[in-house]
């Protein structure tokens, strides 16, 4: 790409978005565009397809989509499925049509099955039932990377995806009710610390194991992909490293200064019981993530604090 290039990010103030607009901003990328929900609705057809139309963009990064905790996965699997699917088909489609000249489409490691070989590597996908409780999106995520390849193969057009792990970092959603199990812990200790309370109480058994990655490094991961991949199959970005959600409570908790207890609602699902990425062809091609996970939790939390009253809460 040429620093240059109008490039749109699809999804520019969210978690993932505003990382990736902040990442191409450091790297020198000055024709940076993006448009909120009201100013442009991705499931929108027409709406896309004008969007297209007038701006004409180079590149095109699609971080947007409708995401969500264990809960919201649950309680609303056909809107996960219709509103994700509905955005991918659009946009990939009008990448097509206006001969964008490099897409990159982020899925998410909960693609993967349920019981995928660990750590997980990229030809894992579709060999083995998904873990139920983010089914929909899984499988939203999955026809939008598949699309990529296919667009690919029938056109030659240099359609890329990536799979992030599990993120974090600024601009999360702190909304408990629909929010991921970092940022739901960091508003959790968070106030039960400002409040006195003594005792948190957390969701399953505290012993799946997760991977987690700071949300800048994902953005630089992605640029660099960007730059240097033009590759049919989709590549796994992540730190190779994991804990359990016991630690990583430990580790919050130790951040945020919270004294009290922590109680695990065992009547609570735990998800997927295992999911560490193999991040070995992303290492193969030179990149490697470099804020470990003590250090992005007080980065998080920083925010976090900094920023309450705006947060998604």
């Amino acid at each position: 790409m040429n620093k240059t290039d109008k490039i749109y990010v699809a999804g520019h103030r969210g978690l993932v978005g505003s990382a990736i607009v902040r990442s191409l901003q450091a790297k020198g990328y000055e024709n940076i565009i993006g448009r909120t929900h009201r100013e442009l609705d991705l499931t929108s057809q027409q709406e896309v397809r004008e969007f297209f139309e007038k701006e004409r963009p180079d590149a095109v990064i699609l971080a947007a989509a409708k995401v969500g905790g264990i809960n919201a996965n649950n309680t609303a699997p056909a809107e996960f499925a219709y509103e994700n699917m509905q955005i991918q088909c659009n946009v990939i489609q009008c990448c097509h049509e206006y001969q964008v000249k490099k897409l990159l489409f982020l899925g998410s490691t909960c693609i993967y099955p349920r019981m995928a070989p660990q750590p997980i590597p990229e030809d894992a996908l579709l060999t083995g039932p998904l873990e139920e409780t983010n089914e929909a999106y899984a499988i939203a995520k999955i026809a939008g990377l598949e699309m990529c390849k296919f667009y690919k193969r029938q056109y030659s057009d240099d359609f890329i995806s990536c799979m992030p792990t599990n993120l974090y970092g600024p601009h999360d959603n702190y909304d408990l009710e629909g929010s991921h199990v970092m940022p739901a812990m960091i508003r959790k200790f968070h106030e039960a610390k400002v409040n006195g309370e003594p005792a948190v109480t957390l969701w399953g058994t505290g012993t799946p194991l997760r991977e987690f990655l700071y949300v800048d490094d994902m953005a630089d991961a992605c640029v660099f992909l960007l730059e240097n991949y033009s590759g049919e199959q989709h590549v796994n970005i992540g730190t190779g490293k994991e804990v359990t959600i016991r630690e990583l409570a430990e580790t919050v908790k130790k951040v945020v200064g919270y004294t009290g207890q922590i109680v695990w609602d065992q009547t609570m699902p735990d998800g997927t019981p295992r999911k560490l990425t193999d991040v070995t062809k992303l290492h193969g091609l030179g990149w490697r993530h470099k804020v470990e996970l003590e250090e992005g939790v007080k980065l998080a939390y920083e925010w976090f604090k900094e920023n309450e009253s705006e947060a998604r809460l």
